[in-house]
């Protein structure tokens, strides 16, 4: 089986003002876009196991840490973790990787 794919920074359009943010991403695969989100506390690396069969079965599989966690961007204020901000980080990956259209798998704070 293919291994976890290596990480690329990806900064995001600054939507909110306050602050402008990178998120690590892994992805692997084409095809349509199935976005993988992880709870609190986790990384994308708990996807591991998942990315690569997701990425054979014909999808580009894509599992970003999220702010905050792992190796992507940490804002200082608590005030930049709201539920807007999270959904935005999604939209703005999305646009950054030229998605129209994408299917999220989620758990704990990533559903």
């Amino acid at each position: 089986m293919t291994s976890f794919p290596v990480a690329r920074p990806i900064t995001l359009p600054d939507r909110n003002k306050r602050a402008s943010v990178t998120l690590s991403t892994h992805e692997m695969g084409e095809g349509e876009a199935v976005v993988f989100c992880h709870g609190f506390p986790d990384i994308a690396f708990g996807w591991r196991y998942q990315l690569a069969p997701v990425a054979a079965a014909g999808f580009r599989a894509i599992a970003p840490d999220q702010r905050g966690c792992g190796l992507s961007t940490v804002p200082p204020d608590v005030a930049d973790y709201g539920l807007t901000d999270l959904t935005g980080d999604l939209v703005g990956l999305l646009d950054v990787l030229d998605v129209d259209r994408a299917f999220f798998v989620g758990h704990d704070w990533g559903g």
